[in-house]
């Protein structure tokens, strides 16, 4: 597959006899939301296998091959051409597909009215999904657990053979909470009551995993945790369950600050079967406008993971969505709104504003002005930004990727993950049952 940005003047019709396939194939399996008004700067998948290039001035086979990591005999068989032969610009080469990835895909859902929409979620990019993270149980303080409505969830799940992990937080009155989980990790006989609801639980639901997702906790408890983990992981193997944890975006061991300090990665590297490193979240809905997840901090997170954590067991988060911020912004003033992809790609279009593309942290955004005069700026995914953290997860040999959140609708994301990588499957047909 290829990713096309739409350039001033281009037309669906222009760009499918560019790449000879058809308008409606362009429109179905982008889902395009705006094919009779393109806005320039937006991105459009190509859904073919492999892709074309374009020469340029100053292109030859030797330099075109070196690009693409192929050889220059390869791509002059594959177009019909001698090795020696002259190019002139803007003639179309094909590039074969290269070797595809082997990782691990994970989707966080949160279950929520109305409750059929889970299964339809699923059922649509079920294929490309290894786990099912259904968020959240939250513990109490007696060591007991706030169900949530799975079920729907779950058997949707294992349709696809996907793994339904159980997630359980700290949250209390919808914020993550230092006390609640101060309670559970200073007290061994609460841990054991906790993690008896918690198998009784995956036993009776049907869950094959489980997540811990302990946040905000305090600094004084980061062993207290790891030891809670460390016995969480013994009840697992027992149990036959996996184990896996999600993790702040740290770039360092001493990295100070609430969300940091207690999560240790080394240990969880040692102890998890995986982590998910929640890469996501420097633009939030109550900060300034700015890429929610710019990849040259991701890049700084994964760099740090991989010296102190075995890269088989680092899972690379990245967001379905954007923000939409309303300036100016001003601290502790309005909340941004969340968008998806597909959202910001309408509210460009209704206001006819080009969108631009940062390269440092390899993010599209926009600004306008809406019908009541208030200025606006937009920081979202799109193809570009999300084959840029492919890329690195390539680079990086990561176990794969972790989604937040997946009521979010992203076409050219599921798109994107067929053309990049094969994702495994966990489930066999004896776990499932």
């Amino acid at each position: 597959m290829q990713i096309h940005v739409v350039q001033r003047n281009e037309t669906l019709s222009s760009i499918a006899n560019a790449y000879n396939v058809s308008v409606n194939r362009l429109i179905t399996s982008n889902e395009i939301p705006n094919p009779d008004n393109l806005v320039v700067g937006q991105t459009i998948v190509i859904p073919i296998v492999g892709r074309y290039y374009f020469v340029q001035p100053g292109d030859n086979l030797s330099s075109i091959a070196r690009r693409f990591g192929i050889s220059v005999q390869e791509l002059a068989s594959v177009n019909r051409l001698s090795v020696n032969q002259a190019l002139t610009v803007g003639m179309r080469l094909y590039i074969p597909p290269r070797e595809k990835k082997e990782i691990d895909v994970n989707g966080y859902i949160e279950p929520k009215p109305p409750l059929e929409t889970e299964p339809r979620i699923i059922s649509r990019i079920g294929p490309w999904l290894t786990y099912l993270s259904v968020f959240s149980y939250r513990i109490t303080g007696e060591g007991g657990l706030i169900p949530v409505p799975d079920q729907r969830s779950i058997q949707a799940a294992y349709l696809f053979n996907i793994a339904p992990f159980m997630v359980i937080t700290n949250i209390k009155e919808d914020a993550f909470d230092a006390e609640l989980g101060e309670a559970i990790l200073r007290s061994t006989s609460l841990q054991e009551t906790l993690l008896n609801n918690v198998v009784q639980t995956m036993k009776d639901e049907g869950y094959l995993g489980l997540c811990v997702d302990f946040e905000h906790l305090r600094p004084a408890d980061r062993e207290s945790y790891n030891q809670f983990l460390r016995r969480t992981k013994e009840r697992m193997r027992k149990e036959g369950f996996t184990l896996s944890t999600a993790l702040a975006p740290k770039v360092s061991g001493e990295q100070a600050g609430a969300w940091y300090e207690a999560h240790d990665y080394p240990a969880h590297g040692e102890i998890a079967d995986f982590s998910v490193l929640m890469t996501y979240e420097w633009g939030w809905s109550g900060g300034p406008p700015m890429a929610v997840a710019p990849l040259n901090e991701v890049r700084r997170v994964i760099e740090y993971a991989v010296s102190v954590m075995p890269r088989d067991k680092i899972m690379m988060g990245i967001p379905l969505y954007g923000y939409d911020w309303t300036l100016p912004y001003e601290p502790g003033g309005e909340f941004a709104r969340a968008i998806s992809p597909q959202q910001a790609i309408l509210i460009a279009a209704r206001y006819r504003v080009d969108i631009q593309y940062n390269e440092e942290a390899q993010s599209p955004y926009f600004r306008y002005r809406d019908d009541e005069g208030k200025d606006h700026e937009v920081w979202f995914e799109d193809a570009r930004s999300i084959q840029a953290k492919f890329n690195l997860v390539k680079e990086m040999n990561l176990r794969g990727v972790s989604y937040w959140v997946l009521r979010i609708e992203f076409p050219q994301n599921w798109l994107l993950i067929q053309d990049n990588f094969i994702v495994r499957k966990r489930v066999t047909r004896k776990n499932s049952e």
